[in-house]
């Protein structure tokens, strides 16, 4: 049974759930779950990011999501992150994206890029996905120890996002790099590594103006640089609202499913019995999908910017309080998810999790996300691959990104 906490019972260190070492030691779990158990809301007065509400539970979340005008998402506001502030006096880097916009500016642009994660597309896509997946794994070594995110997780879902912006195969690996630096909430701290950061993200910021003039010449296309090019909402963009747009969809595609993906050996191990029941039953693998997405949550939060005094679980919110939304908190909620700090393939309502969002601002890329993790059960489950953890994994130092930067396994077929 949960403890019973009140509110006035916690300090400070229970408050500040955003310390980058909570999540890098994964000790993180244990922080959400007193919150929680101590009420949905929680107003935590300073932190290295400044003060902020942490949202801790389902109903609170989906409430606050389902109000984007009172909520707002602005980058103008502060954005969508808890971090983002650089050091004093140094310059901060402001890459507008359409998460990070409020109605009607949000609608036009999420708009321009909604056609290429239609069911029709994931059908058009669903067999090259397949065909890189069995490539790869039909690649791995047996019975010698290699990293699983690096040779699987980021590789399948890098090719995959090269495939999304026709982006030059042979620099593919260039888009996962570019996606850690964009959420590297600790280089912002430091004077010499946000300058670092600043110098990595302009040159992301140079080699896509070049694709971005190069397809302006080729006309519509398929893919995701040519649909902007080409959208009355997105044509007219300023460079670095198409660079935010780009980061926006870089980040989506490589951390949900990259780690969602190594997520897939988490629970391979930790939970055999569970994997047990899947393998006897495949059929079960788009529920075990949505699990497996509820189980990593591999987003933790996201911000909102309260644009006027409020009410949310009996707490007022005044206007421009910063308002975080922990969905790794409320997708372990043991009130909506039955023991939920565990794998289970037949939940029956693992599709309630909050890992993409709620409203307006629900992932426009799940369906892909969903597309290429089903995939990759399957063909785990057609080479019958058992993959076992040698260590605990060493997971990403951050609050935002619930994911992993190494784990060692060893596989074995049959």
């Amino acid at each position: 049974m949960a403890t019973a906490y009140k509110p006035s019972e916690l300090t400070l260190d229970d408050l500040d759930i955003s310390r980058p070492d909570l999540w890098r030691d994964y000790a993180i779990l244990p922080k959400l779950a007193t919150l929680r158990n101590a009420g949905p809301l929680h107003y935590c007065p300073e932190s290295d990011f400044g003060p902020y509400w942490s949202v801790m539970s389902h109903r609170e979340i989906v409430e606050v999501e389902s109000k984007p005008d009172i909520f707002s998402s602005s980058w103008d506001r502060g954005g969508i992150t808890i971090g983002g502030r650089p050091p004093e006096g140094e310059e901060e880097i402001r890459f507008p994206m359409f998460i990070a916009m409020d109605r009607p500016q949000h609608t036009g642009q999420r708009r321009t890029v909604a056609p290429a994660f239609t069911p029709s597309e994931m059908d058009r896509l669903r067999a090259s996905i397949r065909g890189r997946t069995a490539t790869l794994l039909d690649s791995l070594p047996v019975g010698e120890a290699f990293d699983w995110v690096d040779l699987v997780s980021v590789e399948l879902t890098t090719q995959m996002l090269a495939t999304l912006f026709d982006f030059p195969w042979e620099d593919r690996r260039l888009l996962p790099y570019w996606s850690d630096v964009a959420t590297d909430f600790d280089a912002i701290k430091d004077v010499e590594s946000h300058r670092k950061r600043h110098e990595i993200l302009f040159q992301m910021v140079v080699y896509f103006q070049r694709l971005w003039d190069e397809r302006k010449e080729k006309g519509l296309a398929p893919d995701l640089i040519s649909m902007m090019i080409n959208s009355d909402a997105t044509k007219d963009m300023s460079q670095l609202e198409y660079l935010g747009n780009l980061i926006l969809l870089i980040v989506g595609g490589n951390d949900t499913t990259r780690n969602s993906m190594t997520g897939a050996v988490m629970v391979q191990n930790r939970y055999p019995d569970q994997w047990a029941k899947l393998v006897a039953n495949p059929a079960l693998i788009p529920n075990a999908t949505s699990e497996l997405i509820r189980w990593q949550t591999p987003l933790a939060h996201m911000r909102r910017t309260a644009l006027a005094d409020t009410v949310v679980a009996g707490q007022t919110i005044r206007a421009g309080d910063n308002v975080v939304m922990w969905y790794l908190s409320a997708n372990r909620e043991e009130g909506m998810f039955a023991a939920a700090d565990t794998w289970m393939p037949d939940r029956e309502n693992a599709r309630r999790h909050l890992a993409f969002g709620h409203g307006i601002h629900r992932c426009v890329g799940a369906r892909l996300a969903e597309l290429q993790l089903g995939i990759l059960f399957e063909e785990m489950l057609a080479r019958n691959m058992r993959v076992r953890a040698l260590a605990e994994p060493k997971r990403v130092n951050n609050c935002f990104v619930h994911g992993y930067r190494q784990l060692m396994v060893e596989m074995m077929r049959g």
